[in-house]
């Protein structure tokens, strides 16, 4: 049955819990469907509620580590940058602890509401291979927004070390194994990255647990630990001041603002690819409106020219990208890592 566009129509019932409508014209009476309305309305209220609804109140958003590294001050810039669009505050709040775990749990407990988001990092990721009884799921409890930008490590070695290359560090290391030692924040991202190395080499290096970057960094320069995988912002400086000689990067394509550095796979290491990454997600069953409209913002928020500086100085490129690229990520990642880590034979100490 048609509906005349220049008859009048009158509803004389309109009781959502029927399955139908029925209404009066001159000449007759007829029905239509529930389904046929809701087709009608349901595009112009979806995309209202994308624009008024959301939000309503401030926002909480949930950064697994302390103040002051690279995904707190990434989170505290888009997190700006979301207020300023939505005119509403997003209100950065850190729950650090268990290598991101604590603060992973707190959001994957939270109201799927949009007003609980989580800043996360491949902890996100691998952590299912390191622990056991996680207070969250990665794959179930939460959905994704967007993958905001990509960072890879750079492997460095002390300057005295005689290998320029990963090709020499992999034979010094086979001449002389358990000689050399790598100094890894224990359960971070480069731990993993480490860990993959020297799997992925098949080489015997020792792997020295630290509790903060930092001291990796002092002990490194000091040739106590003779290599390392660090991120570009804390590493960088001290390859230029001349106390660690950079080597490779860690990713599978060489890194935009070190065009110099050969990966670690065209060096002797093929397959190897560990490429960093920031991203946001939010409790499962957020309303995909809401989730799509978070995305949109983040993704303007990364090519903004102060947060394209930002990532530029973190060695990171932006991304930006949709809900669904996001989620294959994490779904690929999560296996991955699982095999990575039973491979290496690693384990938290």
């Amino acid at each position: 049955m048609t509906i005349g566009t220049k008859l009048p129509l009158e509803l004389a019932k309109a009781n959502p819990g029927d399955m139908a409508f029925s209404f009066k014209r001159k000449g007759g009476t007829g029905f239509v469907s529930c389904i046929a309305l809701a087709m009608l309305a349901s595009a112009p209220i979806s995309r209202a509620q994308e624009k008024a609804d959301y939000p309503l109140k401030p926002v909480r958003v949930i950064v697994a580590s302390g103040a002051g590294g690279p995904s707190d001050v990434q989170a505290r810039l888009l997190a700006q940058k979301l207020s300023e669009s939505l005119k509403r505050q997003f209100v950065i709040e850190n729950r650090p602890g268990g290598g991101g775990t604590i603060g992973y749990g707190v959001a994957a407990k939270a109201a799927p509401d949009g007003y609980t988001l989580l800043s996360v990092v491949p902890t996100l990721t691998y952590s299912p291979a390191l622990h056991a009884n996680l207070p969250f799921d990665p794959l179930r409890d939460f959905s994704p927004i967007s993958l905001t930008a990509r960072a890879p490590y750079i492997v460095a070695v002390h300057p005295a070390l005689p290998a320029k290359t990963i090709k020499e560090l992999v034979a010094l290391a086979k001449s002389k194994p358990g000689a050399l030692a790598m100094g890894q924040t224990n359960g971070s991202p480069n731990h993993l990255a480490a860990a993959y190395f020297i799997s992925a080499a098949n080489v015997n290096i020792r792997v020295i647990p630290y509790k903060v970057f930092g001291q990796v960094l002092i002990d490194a320069m000091a040739g106590d630990v003779q290599v390392l995988f660090g991120a570009v912002a804390n590493t960088l400086p001290h390859v230029k001041a001349g106390k660690l000689r950079a080597i490779a990067v860690s990713a599978a394509q060489r890194a935009t603002r070190l065009p110099q550095l050969p990966t670690v796979a065209e060096s002797g290491v093929p397959g190897y690819d560990v490429t960093g990454w920031y991203g946001w997600v939010a409790p499962a069953g957020t309303p995909v409106p809401v989730v799509n409209l978070l995305s949109r913002e983040l993704a303007r928020a990364v090519k903004s020219p102060d947060i394209l500086k930002t990532l530029a100085e973190d060695g990171a490129d932006p991304v930006g990208s949709t809900p669904a690229a996001f989620q294959k990520l994490i779904a690929e990642e999560v296996p991955r890592w699982l095999n990575i880590v039973k491979a290496a034979g690693m384990r938290m100490e």
